[in-house]
């Protein structure tokens, strides 16, 4: 049976069979499993990148995802896209998803983040309110291999350091810094209580020591420096940054083609019609979001709604932000608002179980994340088009802050990429089996050598993607077949 075969078979299965599963074997068995899965696919073979003579044209691809996004977003999608290899490949989680579809598979299936390279790590609030350091973005997660979220982290870090302009002996060592920090914590997940890898985390609390433990010191200042930054950027701060005074009521600016308030996109549609929808879309949200999140929304009153561009890879899906007031205008809430289409791995590992793409994402963030926004949850809505959408919707900002990859050092991408690392141990940890995972990857340092060669090859590939891509931008025709 073929890789994709296997894996679409476990994802139909229902979800308490592999719970069961696994409550049944003994640890030495789940060790026993991993060390099996060692000798069908060793180690030095996820080292192993060389593209097929039929592999995909990535231009192909990513025109593939363009057709049903915003025509007149596109142009920023490219632009963003273009500025670097690293932005690129940020972008091309669709290229990369199929390429690892076709290299050897450990079948050892984890909740996957789906898009876990360097820039979607970052810091953001729990809702006990200190600054937590975690995965931020979760819009392709699906289950599959372990190994797919650890080779795009891999290449990131290579890729970084080469748009960084640092040498081969400074990557190379960045790249295994950051696997070898995956390996040595999932040894630590698979030896710890299932309670005390759920309740892990890097916070404010131990954020310093983990970074001294590696070896990354004199840091202090610059974290503190980061962590003001990030607690200034909230509701408030949104506040005065995205709306204005219009006759004396609060609106969203208007800044085109980044921001543009929905009053301006649909001249045709009545206010009163669509306040009616925006109420139903947000009752539909409410009953999503889990707790007294509910209780909290229902404090606040919607007041205006925008679309705005995001991200990278993001830029063309529809996209927005709302403001919401509860006791007065110095108690703003601004919700952003994602569509969520179908992972870009679902051709590969398997459709997911959850039919409503936005719900894919939450419950995703919700198994992965130590720690997750009290208001995020889902809802679906109609186009104007007549085109019913999913989306997941979270709050905006709540002092989120990812690194400034472009201006790190060597020393800088070597400790960040290891928290990048612990991180992702610790998120498939919760999901996958850590004991069998860690058996996998052994004591030894051959699987963090292998991540190393596959980083420098499939850094090469992107930068021939890239090429390819730019050219394509250059011909005025991104979306033709090369």
């Amino acid at each position: 049976m073929s890789v994709m075969a296997t894996a679409t078979a476990d994802q139909a299965a229902p979800a308490r069979t592999e719970r069961e599963r696994r409550r049944e074997l003994s640890p030495a068995e789940r060790a026993a499993k991993g060390k099996r899965a060692r000798s069908d696919v060793p180690r030095k073979a996820q080292a192993l990148w060389e593209p097929p003579p039929d592999r995909r044209d990535p231009v192909e691809i990513l025109r593939e995802q363009e057709a049903t996004r915003v025509p007149e977003l596109l142009p920023i999608r490219h632009e963003r896209m273009g500025e670097s290899a690293f932005s690129f490949y940020r972008g091309a989680a669709a290229v990369m998803a199929a390429d690892l579809a076709l290299m050897p598979s450990s079948g050892l299936r984890v909740q996957l983040c789906g898009d876990a390279h360097l820039s979607n790590f970052g810091g953001f609030a729990a809702p006990d309110r200190s600054l937590v350091f975690d995965i931020n973005d979760f819009d392709e997660t699906l289950p599959g291999p372990f190994e797919w979220d650890v080779k795009r982290l891999a290449a990131s870090v290579e890729i970084a350091g080469r748009d960084c302009g640092f040498g081969a002996r400074d990557r190379g060592a960045a790249v295994s810094a950051t696997t070898g920090r995956y390996r040595e914590a999932m040894h630590s997940f698979a030896d710890a209580r299932a309670i005390d890898v759920w309740y892990a985390r890097l916070d404010e609390r131990n954020v310093l020591p983990a970074l001294e433990a590696v070896g990354a010191r004199g840091e202090e200042k610059r974290l503190n420096r980061a962590a003001r930054k990030a607690r200034s950027k909230d509701s408030m701060r949104a506040l005065s940054r995205l709306t204005e005074d219009v006759d004396g009521s609060l609106r969203i600016i208007d800044d085109p083609p980044l921001i543009v308030p929905v009053g301006k996109l649909f001249e045709d549609i009545s206010g009163r019609n669509f306040e009616r929808e925006m109420r139903e879309n947000l009752n539909a949200y409410r009953r999503s979001v889990t707790g007294a999140g509910a209780r909290l929304i229902d404090r606040y009153r919607y007041v205006d709604m925008a679309r705005k561009v995001v991200g990278v890879g993001s830029v063309g899906t529809r996209a927005c932000i709302i403001l919401m007031l509860g006791r007065d205008a110095d108690d703003p809430l601004f919700l952003q608002v994602k569509e969520a289409d179908a992972s870009v791995l679902e051709p590969y590992a398997g459709k997911s179980r959850f039919s409503q793409h936005g719900r894919r994402v939450v419950e995703g963030q919700w198994l992965m994340q130590s720690a997750s926004d009290v208001l995020l949850g889902w809802a679906s809505a109609t186009g104007v088009d007549g085109q019913r959408r999913d989306f997941y919707v979270r709050q905006l900002w709540d002092w989120k802050r990812s690194a400034d990859i472009e201006t790190m050092t060597p020393e800088r991408l070597h400790s960040y990429g290891q928290m990048c690392g612990w991180t992702l141990a610790r998120a498939h940890a919760r999901s996958g089996d850590p004991i069998a995972i860690a058996s996998y990857l052994g004591g030894s340092d051959r699987f963090d050598r292998a991540m190393a060669d596959f980083a420098v090859a499939y850094a090469d590939q992107n930068e021939r993607d890239y090429s390819a891509f730019r050219d394509a931008v250059a011909s005025g025709a991104p979306a033709s077949r090369r």
